[in-house]
């Protein structure tokens, strides 16, 4: 199968100089390539050296087809026609048509294009489509689909793709999923969604220490991932018991020593043997001892770089532990009630009515097209804005917010400083022992939250709103895995999944709704 682009040993560097990747050999045809790695890891790189936007380090990089890159269509991109790229053309063709046409018109002209733009438009579900249409009037997922066309229209081998689910509702989804189901071509996609990822043929893990190529999509890579994680604890536990075996060993050289010097003591005190046999006996025991001091020394030094070995691999491939503390919440206590509420703005209608309760530890997704209000109802949930019309029930003090950008955080504060702000009358002990909890131990605890990747800070606000005397018993969370890397998406569900309050969560992520357990839906129309 020939490659459309081959990467041979290729190295990349933050612009600080600090190394993302190293050595990355990896030819791509007819397959689709899923490239994961912690945010910062270096995706959005490898794409830009993919697309000859940018030089690597070091290495080569060998392009044999067209390279293309799926970007988002903005609301203010103008007309369709100027977003797909057409405009000009299509124009040109126009003044030909009608004998007002120069030689530059004629240079422009694609006389397949509208052929073309049909066939493109039919296939993605957006047959007809008026190319004089205001972008703006478009849904999210029409958007999408537009930039597919765009895309499609250039015909390329290789398909770049970079986050090309974020922020997209169910339909933009789909239409992405659809795209990569039935390309035909080659594909290199950094993601989060692990239901894209799903879709590839091959993962390509990248970070710092190394780099791993799987075979397979997401369900096979996890499956590698949690199979090496084993590993490596059993290297420990085995590095540990040689340590011990060790120590336990020289334990047992020193005391035979120790008995053949108390018998060498014991003759020498009876007499009776010569005195130059006994200073040979003496000068034999203590280099025998030596020579077992040195020993010992040597194996221990063995065991304990072995032990120091084999807890770094575990260090870097273990997740972490995040402990959430009960929120002590009764099977039947109503936390929330809406009924008939209706939100309107200048006197237009956006959301409603909608009626729903939760009661006890319920999981409820809320779920909608983009401007269906979604973030509005959450609004009025929280009690930052009450509706136009109908009755919102709140229980006191239970219900705290969890955001995709975490924004009870001062970028400019302490980590410990933004805990005891947050909880009056704590103690900085007490703010130590709460991040603790939230693996932010020691040192961790002192750093400035404007310094933290989008895990670290999500976990850092998880940490601020359970911590206090009274723990939230219904967290609501806003596109929660929004930005955040897939290692800071399962912490977070591990978390969510152990903790025994109710939760209502907007997400467009199917994966991470199904991990922390969604029981059920409540679907808003879009006005």
């Amino acid at each position: 199968m020939p490659a459309f682009l081959t990467f041979d040993r290729i190295s990349a560097a933050r612009p600080d100089g600090g190394l993302l990747f190293s050595d990355l050999s990896l030819a791509i045809g007819r397959e689709a390539v899923g490239l994961v790695g912690r945010n910062g890891s270096g995706k959005s790189t490898l794409l830009a050296i993919a697309a000859g936007l940018a030089a690597p380090l070091s290495g080569d990089v060998t392009p044999t087809g067209r390279v293309g890159f799926l970007r988002q269509i903005q609301p203010d991109a103008g007309a369709i026609a100027c977003a797909l790229g057409v405009e000009a053309p299509l124009a040109a063709m126009a003044r030909l048509e009608a004998g007002e046409g120069t030689a530059q018109d004629a240079a422009l002209a694609e006389w397949d294009l509208p052929e073309r733009l049909d066939a493109v438009l039919s296939g993605i579900g957006l047959a007809g489509l008026d190319l004089a249409r205001d972008v703006a009037g478009l849904s999210g997922g029409e958007r999408t689909r537009l930039a597919i066309a765009a895309l499609l229209l250039d015909a390329p081998d290789l398909l770049l793709l970079d986050e090309p689910t974020n922020n997209l509702d169910r339909e933009g989804r789909e239409a992405v999923l659809a795209l990569l189901r039935g390309w035909q071509g080659g594909a290199l996609v950094a993601s989060h969604d692990r239901e894209l990822l799903e879709e590839m043929d091959q993962i390509v893990a990248l970070s710092p220490v190394g780099i791993t190529l799987h075979g397979g999509g997401w369900g096979d890579f996890v499956e590698a991932r949690d199979a090496a994680r084993v590993r490596a604890e059993t290297e420990l536990d085995c590095a540990r018991r040689t340590q011990r075996q060790q120590v336990q060993r020289a334990r047992q050289r020193e005391e035979a020593q120790a008995r053949r010097d108390r018998a060498g003591r014991a003759r020498s005190e009876r007499g009776g043997e010569p005195k130059i046999l006994l200073g040979a006996l003496k000068r034999r025991a203590e280099a025998s001892a030596g020579a077992l001091d040195a020993l010992a020394e040597r194996q221990s030094e063995e065991a304990r770089a072995l032990v120091e070995q084999a807890r770094s691999r575990v260090e870097v491939i273990t997740p972490l532990s995040i402990d959430l503390p009960p929120s002590g919440l009764s099977a039947g206590r109503r936390l929330l009630a809406l009924r008939d509420v209706v939100l309107e703005v200048d006197g237009k209608p956006i959301l409603g009515p909608v009626s729903f309760e939760i009661t006890g530890p319920e999981r409820v997704a809320l779920s909608g097209p983009n401007g269906s209000g979604k973030t509005s109802l959450l609004r009025i949930v929280l009690g930052e804005i009450e509706p136009t019309l109908g009755e919102v029930f709140r229980a006191p003090g239970a219900i705290a917010m969890l955001d995709q950008h975490a924004a009870l955080l001062d970028p400019g504060a302490s980590l410990i400083e933004a805990m005891m702000a947050r909880h009056p009358g704590m103690t900085r002990h007490d703010a130590h022992a709460a991040l603790a909890r939230f693996a932010f131990r020691n040192r961790e605890a002192e750093r400035i939250a404007g310094t933290l990747s989008g895990g670290e800070r999500l976990r850092a606000a998880l940490a601020l709103v359970c911590s206090g005397n009274q723990v939230p018993q219904l967290l609501v969370l806003d596109e929660p895995t929004n930005h955040l890397d897939l290692e800071a998406v399962e912490e977070l569900e591990r978390a969510l999944q152990a903790y025994d309050g109710a939760m209502l969560v907007v997400s467009h992520d199917p994966a991470f709704l199904s991990a922390i357990g969604i029981g059920r839906e409540i679907v808003l129309a879009k006005k």
